[in-house]
């Protein structure tokens, strides 16, 4: 069910959510969080989509705001429920002209009551996440540097005003990959890793963060390097691990399967699909705690890598 809200107040909108309550009863009330997605001039419904898959693993209030600061001011608003927002209770903000410079004004009123708050930038995030109207309110912070238009400086940004509580789903794209290589360093023979080098797509961030987990994680030199768009478009393409007895190789070949190479041992043809967003979203809403290894892979670690070299 979706109830339109034209022309409103934040106070109407309130309102309103207590009498959708009150129509849905106890199952209403069971949300353990409120996710905030922030977005500028337009409204993304694959993210919304996102968001409310999630929900079914994590019952929470969704507060979508889109704002324009052309026109004169104006709110409207719409809330979704039932069908129309999984298990959880959304709630559309499109904010024009002078309605739409104090976004905490416009968020504050409809946050639940003692939950935690998350909140999300999928396309544009702020110069300074934690900084920001929004981020100050927020337990955990996310950010996409993988959006277009692509920009190869965003995680130095990101490096420059790390907040505790800060995230990018550009590193949660990374854990069945972190998972795999963890799970080969695991096994015999036990030798210590000497060298590293990992190539991506060149619009990839993460395979710089990839990169710099594993030279901090491993303590070694790492070599990284962006393939053409003829070559590799998209994510990850390999890591190789070297170590005395013989490479470890572990090369993604389509966007579900990748191969593993191994001295001694026949290859492995893994799964390996990349991640959906819903998977990601989903993974972040699981812990509400600072992501304590993000932040020092983006401190840490990018701070001892070194340029990457393109192969273009």
């Amino acid at each position: 069910m979706i109830i339109d809200l034209p022309d409103t107040s934040v106070s109407d909108i309130a309102k309103r959510l207590v009498s959708v309550r009150e129509e849905g009863g106890a199952v209403a009330l069971g949300r353990v969080l409120t996710l905030i997605i922030k977005s500028k001039r337009k409204l993304d419904e694959a993210v919304i989509d996102a968001a409310n898959d999630a929900s079914r693993e994590h019952p929470m209030r969704v507060i979508v705001l889109v704002t324009d600061s052309r026109g004169e001011a104006k709110l409207d608003a719409e809330i979704r429920v039932g069908g129309d927002a999984g298990a959880s209770e959304v709630v559309v903000l499109r904010a024009y002209g002078p309605a739409a410079s104090n976004e905490e004004t416009l968020i504050t009123g409809l946050l639940l009551p003692d939950a935690p708050v998350v909140v999300w930038w999928p396309d544009e995030p702020p110069a300074r996440p934690g900084k920001d109207a929004l981020g100050r309110i927020a337990q955990r912070r996310i950010t996409d540097t993988s959006t277009a238009p692509y920009a190869p400086d965003r995680l130095r940004q990101l490096d420059l005003v790390y907040t505790p509580g800060d995230t990018d789903l550009a590193w949660t794209r990374l854990t069945r990959w972190r998972e795999q290589l963890a799970a080969v360093l695991d096994q015999p023979p036990f030798e210590p890793v000497t060298a590293v080098e990992v190539r991506g797509a060149s619009t990839s961030p993460s395979t710089a963060l990839l990169a710099a987990w594993l030279g901090m994680a491993l303590d070694v030199p790492v070599e990284w390097s962006y393939e053409s768009p003829e070559a590799w478009n998209h994510g990850i393409h390999s890591v190789t691990l070297r170590r005395a007895s013989g490479d470890i190789v572990l090369e993604r070949h389509s966007a579900t399967h990748a191969t593993l190479t191994q001295p001694g041992q026949p290859d492995h043809v893994l799964l390996l699909p990349r991640r959906s967003l819903r998977e990601c979203i989903a993974e972040e809403l699981r812990r509400l705690d600072p992501d304590l290894l993000y932040g020092r892979v983006l401190t840490e670690g990018w701070e001892r890598l070194g340029p990457a070299s393109e192969e273009f």
